[in-house]
């Protein structure tokens, strides 16, 4: 049983940045895979960013390279996205998601999740 909070959503302009959080219950969430999907109106919900549960890699989807990063704190049973340099085609509802079957390349699948938050809104105006 896994329950995930999120918070840090809002509204920012273009070159803002926000600080996404994820407080997962549980004392296995270092075992997770960890991921942020988001999803804007009218399109499908797609990965942002994952971090494993074994060894932490991470990875992004190429459209936030080099200004979103993901970690966990497993001591605090959190995992953040930092996101730096916002643009208006970021916003969305941005969900975290934990699974032990999101292995290897399933880390980018959404079914492959157990658990979700509840999803945070990310505005950025232009």
């Amino acid at each position: 049983q896994v329950q995930l909070v999120e918070s840090g959503g809002g509204l920012v302009q273009t070159g803002g940045s926000l600080r996404l959080s994820c407080e997962a219950s549980g004392r296995t969430f270092s075992n997770y895979a960890m991921g942020w999907f988001r999803q804007a109106p009218g399109k499908e919900r797609d990965v942002v960013a994952t971090i494993r549960g074994s060894d932490g890699t991470t990875s992004y989807t190429d459209s936030v390279k080099g200004r979103f990063t993901i970690s966990r704190d497993n001591a605090k049973n959190t995992v953040y996205l930092q996101m730096n340099s916002l643009k208006p085609e970021d916003t969305a509802v941005y969900y975290c998601a934990a699974g032990l079957r999101a292995t290897d390349w399933r880390i980018l699948i959404p079914r492959f999740y157990d658990y979700w938050g509840q999803g945070t809104q990310v505005t950025v105006s232009s």
